[in-house]
């Protein structure tokens, strides 16, 4: 099966976006792929709420999610859109994922799980929980002889969460991103590679890339890696463009076997300080 990561520079206009998207999306098709998966923020990348507020539509009959819809049927492809913000009753947004379908029907959502509340030293708090309401469910989906599990960003800094997709039969793990670049710098590969090491699955991480409108700057360098923890593609650079690799279920049952992980893992008890 051949898979595809989109690398964007998504901006604050949604139409844009979509433009900028469609292209891409062809690309991806033409070379084969029969999975496109978009960044994170794919058709908005907002810094705050109020330009959140300006954009966000419901999700149900969302206008420019249809139109993808349209793209995935067009392209006979399944569309990984990476995430999207959608308003909640409570005035906050999920920050959702949303597969389409070689029908140009949704087949899965998934609300990012882990929000980014931190305190840097030498910058303002951040605060994500305040503008998004975090998710509460893992979600797998079936993608033609694979499975696919899905997570956002931040996500991939917590290992719990990558063990129980892989537990649930994931075989294939999405990581759409926005990361900033000395995090991206200093950890993006590592933590990608380990994930899939530590899952025995391949992993593909869809990323902005460059300077947005929104004054933020993103790391790009999109990639995919093996279940044995190798980078088999990426683009290593921070402009959009198409990054597609052929992947093998064979490849996950061998490094599965190899190091046998998930089934030597074992319940404990948390620790105990002993006098």
């Amino acid at each position: 099966m051949k898979i595809a990561a989109i690398q964007m520079r998504s901006g604050l206009d949604p139409e844009a976006n979509l433009a900028a998207l469609e292209p891409l999306l062809a690309e991806a098709a033409d070379r084969g792929a029969a999975y496109a998966v978009t960044p994170e923020v794919t058709l908005i990348f907002p810094e705050n709420r109020e330009q959140l507020k300006a954009v966000a539509a419901p999700f149900e009959g969302h206008p420019h999610l249809a139109r993808v819809g349209e793209m995935a049927h067009r392209h006979n492809i399944f569309v990984h859109i990476g995430s999207l913000p959608v308003p909640l009753e409570d005035g906050r947004f999920a920050n959702r994922s949303v597969l389409f379908g070689p029908d140009g029907a949704q087949v899965a959502t998934y609300d990012k799980i882990h929000l980014f509340d931190a305190d840097i030293a030498g910058l303002n708090a951040y605060r994500e929980s305040a503008t998004y309401k975090a998710g509460d469910r893992a979600v797998i989906a079936p993608l033609g002889d694979f499975t696919l599990g899905f997570s956002i960003c931040y996500d991939m800094r917590f290992p719990r969460l990558y063990n129980a997709l892989a537990n649930a039969g994931a075989n294939l793990i999405a990581v759409p991103a926005a990361f900033t670049v000395p995090t991206g710098q200093a950890h993006w590969h590592v933590l990608l590679r380990a994930r899939a090491i530590e899952t025995g699955s391949y992993v593909i991480a869809a990323a902005q890339g460059g300077s947005h409108a929104n004054g933020r700057a993103t790391y790009g360098h999109s990639l995919i890696v093996d279940p044995w923890g190798r980078v088999i593609a990426e683009l290593d650079h921070d402009a959009p463009g198409v990054l597609v690799a052929d992947i093998d279920p064979s490849a996950v049952v061998e490094a599965r076997g190899r190091v046998p992980a998930l089934a030597n893992a074992r319940d404990f008890s948390p620790p105990a300080l002993q006098n």
